[in-house]
């Protein structure tokens, strides 16, 4: 027994270290536009968590402010959250990184992130159906709009096998022979 609690002791010294804290601190969950990102994760992985940022973006975001990719997004502070977040929304990255090109509505290049991009996709599928095109009635249907085969995949609720028929139970030959 003696042993068994010198052990235990010598555990509990090990986990109360100081670094012990500055895990603590990169373990937190960092919530960048409404979405949460594990600290642990590093910065140019992290940022993709979010909706509208590819890893180029984060990558151009991580070099535009200074920060090294491989640190931890936890252990950020506020302030450079915040010129993270604010070079999100207005990016200054070359036309080909935007992910709105040439905008239906206004015709410049933008790029969206968080819930402006599901609004904006939503707004441009219900105008598609609406004027009736070729996508927007793929879109209505549920099927894909952009030209793939439709014989062996999408088949959602539909019969899987339509030229196999069902084996159909067999009455056995011996019962009708006398």
């Amino acid at each position: 027994m003696a042993k068994e609690e010198i052990k235990g002791t010598q555990e509990k010294e090990k986990t109360s270290s100081a670094p012990a804290k500055v895990e603590a601190k990169e373990d937190r969950v960092i919530r960048i536009l409404s979405t949460d990102v594990e600290g642990r994760s590093s910065i140019y992985s992290g940022l993709t968590r979010v909706k509208g940022i590819s890893w180029a973006l984060s990558k151009a975001i991580c070099k535009k402010l200074g920060f090294d990719q491989r640190k931890k997004i936890g252990s950020l502070t506020e302030k450079e959250l915040e010129k993270v977040l604010e070079f999100a929304k207005n990016a200054d990255v070359p036309e080909y990184l935007k992910n709105r090109q040439k905008d239906f509505d206004t015709g410049e290049n933008k790029h969206l992130i968080g819930g402006d991009l599901d609004l904006k996709k939503d707004f441009d599928i219900k105008r598609l159906k609406k004027v009736k095109t070729y996508r927007g009635l793929r879109h209505g249907a549920g099927l894909p709009t952009k030209g793939q085969r439709t014989r062996s995949n999408f088949r959602m609720n539909r019969s899987k096998g339509a030229g196999i028929k069902k084996k159909k139970d067999t009455v056995k030959k011996e019962a009708y022979v006398k």
